[in-house]
C-alpha cells in the first residue's frame, strides 16, 4: 500500500473537514483505499491520508487528487504546506 499526505495550515480556530461529497470522490479514485483528515490540536495545522492499493493507482491519481486537494483546502480556507508520498510498510487495526 502506499499514502499521499497532505499538510495544511490554517487559522487556529480551524475544526471542520471536508464535506461529505468531497471525501465520496477522493473514495472513488480508482485503488484509494482510505482517506482521513485530522485538524492539529491549536497549532493550526491540518493532515490528509489518502491509502491507495499500489505505487500505480497513487501515480494515476495524482492530477485529480491534486484538483481534489485544492478544492478542499479554498473551502476550509487551508493553505497546502506540502504533498508527501510514502510506501506503508506496516497496517495494524484493533476491530
Amino acid at each position: 500500500m502506499f499514502a499521499r499526505v497532505s499538510t495544511y495550515k490554517g487559522r487556529q480556530a480551524t475544526s471542520g473537514g471536508p464535506s461529505e461529497d468531497l471525501v465520496r470522490r477522493v473514495l472513488e479514485l480508482p485503488g484509494c483505499q482510505a482517506f482521513y483528515f485530522l485538524n492539529g490540536r491549536g497549532n493550526g495545522k491540518s493532515l490528509s491520508v489518502a491509502i491507495y492499493d499500489n505505487e500505480e493507482h497513487l501515480a494515476a491519481a495524482k492530477e485529480a487528487a491534486s484538483k481534489l486537494r485544492n478544492e478542499a483546502s479554498s473551502a476550509l480556507t487551508l493553505e497546502v504546506l506540502e504533498v508527501e508520498e510514502y510506501e506503508v510498510v506496516t497496517n495494524a487495526r484493533n476491530d
